[in-house]
């Protein structure tokens, strides 16, 4: 599996350098070169998996055996989301007879995004020991982003993380999730304006690849399709418990209504969509 950047000026990439790089360097965000195909078998299989196995069976779609070996990839992800307060990890709850929530808010801040940011922690923690590497992660937020950033990597010694926030823009509570973690690789500072604001200087220096080099600075922000790929897992998961008819023919329609701000989260089901369009 390589992945390519959304504008065409970067190709051939693979899992490790997506995950570390963010943006691509032509400014484009990296996607995979090709979409894998799913059959009625893996379908089948999908249903009767735990939210946690699900996962796992979506990343080995996009991370190879030979970027991280599927018990390592297993490990990984078990670890990240042993962490989470419910045993299901992103229950289900029957509001009506057709109508549903899937419940994203178990996790350490209690946002949708530290289902995501648990496992891109534990997948960067896996190679930076294995390389010996340190990295700077730079993150601009609104709120969430930044507190589910901040406990993914809180601790771990080959991470430095800074977390840019929008002074006085951010609800109390993500403030102070943010704002009183004691740990020496965590900094936090506040900016004047909105957060729509503090993302263009970042894209301004994400754009320095000299200066991105010199100083191993990456991103979790949305941007980062280590993220996205994640999040497939939420809607096939949410879909097979709302539709867990067996007959993958049919595949009767679900509508799911998605919260999201910068699309990151839209985003992957679009990518499930395409999955499914290729069976």
């Amino acid at each position: 599996m390589q992945y390519t950047s959304t504008r065409g000026g970067v190709v051939g990439v693979d899992f490790e350098g997506v995950l570390f790089a963010g943006f691509a360097a032509d400014g484009g965000l990296f996607m995979p070169e090709h979409i894998p195909k799913l059959n009625n078998v893996t379908l089948t299989t999908w249903r009767s998996l735990s939210y946690k196995d699900l996962v796992k069976e979506v990343c080995a779609l996009f991370i190879p055996p030979e970027a991280i070996p599927r018990s390592d990839l297993n490990g990984l992800i078990d670890k990240a989301l042993g962490r989470f307060r419910h045993k299901d990890v992103v229950p289900v709850s029957r509001l009506k007879s057709d109508l549903s929530v899937l419940e994203m808010w178990h996790g350490a801040t209690h946002a949708f995004k530290d289902l995501a940011m648990s496992c891109v922690g534990q997948f960067l923690d896996y190679f930076l020991k294995k390389n010996n590497r340190h990295v700077n992660i730079l993150v601009g937020t609104s709120g969430d982003t930044g507190s589910a950033a901040i406990e993914s990597v809180r601790g771990i010694p080959n991470i430095d993380i800074t977390v840019l926030l929008p002074h006085g823009r951010c609800t109390e509570i993500q403030e102070r999730q943010m704002t009183t973690v004691i740990e020496d690789n965590v900094h936090v500072y506040a900016v004047d304006g909105t957060s729509d604001e503090l993302d263009e200087p970042i894209k301004k220096l994400f754009g320095d690849t000299e200066f991105v080099k010199r100083h191993n600075l990456m991103s979790t922000n949305s941007v980062n399709w280590a993220r996205v790929m994640v999040q497939i897992a939420h809607f096939f998961y949410g879909y097979f418990q709302c539709a867990p008819s067996q007959d993958n023919e049919l595949l009767p329609p679900v509508e799911i209504v998605v919260p999201t701000g910068g699309a990151g989260n839209i985003t992957a089901p679009s990518n499930d969509e395409i999955l499914l369009s290729h069976r």
